[in-house]
C-alpha cells in the first residue's frame, strides 16, 4: 500500500490539476492508481465542470471520487479563504474499490432490508467493506442515509463529510464515476487487505460530572438524577470561574454517552450536541438529539483552547494504542467553523496529526457536516475534525 498528497493554489484549475498530478506521479510512479480522492475549492465553482475530463486521464482504471469545499486540505496543508485543489491516490494491493453515486430518493424506505442498501452501494456486507461518505447538504438527510447504512453494514467504518462552499442548492459538486452531480451522495466501498482506523474530535471540554437521564420525551430533557437540568447548569455558573461562565453562556453543549453498558464514560464516548432551548419554569432543556431515560449525560463546552486539547488528547491516545506505518494514508473531514476562524492560524490539525501521529499523506476538506463513528454507531457532527486512517491490513 503506498498514499500520496498534494495540493495546489494556482487560480486555474487545469493548472492546480497538473501540479497536484505531477507531485503525486513522482511519488507512485507508473504503477496504476486504485483510488483518487480530490478537493476543489468554491473558487473554482465556473469551472467544476471540467474536473472529470482533468482527471480521467491520470486516474486511468482506476476509481475517483471528490467534491467542493470551503476549503482543501492537502500534503498537510489547510488551504482556506482562496483557491485550492486538494488531491490524494493510493495504491491498494488486495483491495477492492467501488464508487457509487446515489439520489435521496432513492435511498431505502424505514423497513427497507438490508439488501437494499447493499443494492444502493453496490457492495454487499459480506465483503466486509468501509466506506468514504461524500454528501450534498441541500438534497439528502444525511442523517437518514447514514442510519442506514448502519444498519445494513454493521461492522464498517463510515467517515466524510457534507460538501460545502455554495449557499444554493445546485451550487455544490459530486465527483464520481466520472461525472460531476450537483444533488445526493457519492463515495467509495473498500474491502479486502485494507483496515480503517478513526479519530473523531469534537474539540468540548466535559464540565461538572456524569449524569443519569431520570426524565425525557424525544429531544426534551426534564429530570436528571441531580435534579432539573436548569437549576444544574445555574450551580455549574456558581461554581467556575470566570472563564467557564463566559462558555457557559456562549457554548453550552451536552455529551450523550451512546453504550450503554459505559458507566465510567472517558474522552470519545460522548456525542455532543447543542442544546436548542430552555424552559424556565420547568427548567427542562431542549436538545439537539434524541434522549432516553437512563442514558449519561455531561455538560461540555467549546473554544479553542478545549478544541485544541481534546484533538491533542484523542490522537495521543490513537497513537499510543495503535501502529501507523508510513505505508499509511489519511483522510480529514474538518468542520467550516474550525481551522483560522477557531484557531486563528491554519494548519492547526493537520500539523497536530503530523506531530502526534506521524506524517503520512493527509488530505480532505472543510464541510458543512462531518461524517464519523461514537462508540458503535455512526453519526453526523458539527465542529468536529474527522480523521479515517487507512493502513495495511497487517498494521
Amino acid at each position: 500500500m503506498k498514499w500520496s498528497s498534494a495540493v495546489s493554489e494556482r487560480p486555474s484549475l487545469s493548472d492546480a490539476v497538473a501540479e497536484c498530478v505531477d507531485v503525486i506521479g513522482r511519488d507512485l510512479g507508473e504503477v496504476p492508481r486504485d483510488l483518487t480522492v480530490a478537493f476543489v475549492s468554491q473558487h473554482h465553482e465556473a469551472q467544476y465542470e471540467l474536473l472529470p475530463d482533468l482527471l480521467n486521464q491520470f486516474v486511468g482504471g482506476g476509481v475517483a471520487i471528490g467534491c467542493s469545499g470551503g476549503g482543501v486540505i492537502g500534503a498537510g496543508r489547510e488551504v482556506e479563504r482562496r483557491h485550492g485543489f486538494a488531491m490524494t491516490s493510493a495504491i491498494l494491493p488486495g483491495v477492492e474499490v467501488r464508487a457509487f453515486h446515489a439520489e435521496y430518493d432513492d435511498i431505502p424506505g424505514p423497513d427497507a432490508p438490508p439488501h437494499s442498501w447493499e443494492f444502493l452501494v453496490g457492495t454487499q456486507a459480506s465483503s466486509s467493506p468501509h466506506f468514504v461518505l461524500l454528501v450534498d447538504p441541500f438534497s439528502v438527510q444525511a442523517e437518514e442515509l447514514i442510519s442506514g447504512l448502519d444498519y445494513a453494514f454493521p461492522d464498517s467504518v463510515k467517515i466524510g463529510g457534507l460538501s460545502s462552499g455554495a449557499h444554493r442548492p445546485g451550487g455544490d459538486a459530486l465527483y464520481a464515476m466520472n461525472q460531476v452531480f450537483r444533488s445526493g451522495f457519492a463515495g467509495v466501498s473498500i474491502s479486502g487487505l485494507v483496515s480503517v482506523d478513526t479519530v473523531v474530535s469534537q474539540g468540548c471540554r466535559p464540565i461538572g460530572e456524569p449524569m443519569q437521564i431520570k426524565s425525557c420525551s424525544q429531544h426534551l430533557l426534564a429530570e436528571l438524577d441531580l435534579g432539573k437540568p436548569l437549576d444544574v447548569v445555574k450551580k455549574l455558573f456558581d461554581d467556575f470561574g470566570e472563564r467557564d461562565r463566559q462558555l457557559l453562556r456562549n457554548s453550552l453543549l451536552i455529551g450523550i454517552v451512546m453504550d450503554p453498558l459505559k458507566d465510567s464514560p472517558e474522552l470519545g464516548d460522548y456525542l455532543i450536541r447543542g442544546i436548542t432551548g430552555v424552559d424556565h419554569k420547568s427548567g427542562a432543556l431542549a436538545v439537539a438529539g434524541s434522549l432516553r431515560e437512563g442514558q449519561i449525560v455531561q455538560f461540555h463546552v467549546r473554544d479553542a483552547e478545549t478544541s485544541s486539547q481534546d484533538l491533542a488528547d484523542l490522537l495521543s491516545r490513537y497513537s499510543g494504542d495503535m501502529s501507523v506505518s508510513q505505508e499509511a494514508g489519511a483522510l480529514l473531514f474538518s468542520c467550516l467553523g474550525r481551522g483560522i476562524d477557531l484557531y486563528g492560524r491554519a494548519d492547526h490539525d493537520t500539523d497536530m496529526f503530523r506531530e502526534k501521529v506521524r506524517p503520512i499523506p493527509l488530505t480532505g476538506f472543510f464541510c458543512n457536516g462531518e461524517i464519523g463513528p461514537v462508540g458503535d454507531a455512526t453519526y453526523l457532527h458539527g465542529w468536529t475534525s474527522s480523521f479515517g486512517i487507512f493502513k495495511p491490513m497487517d498494521g
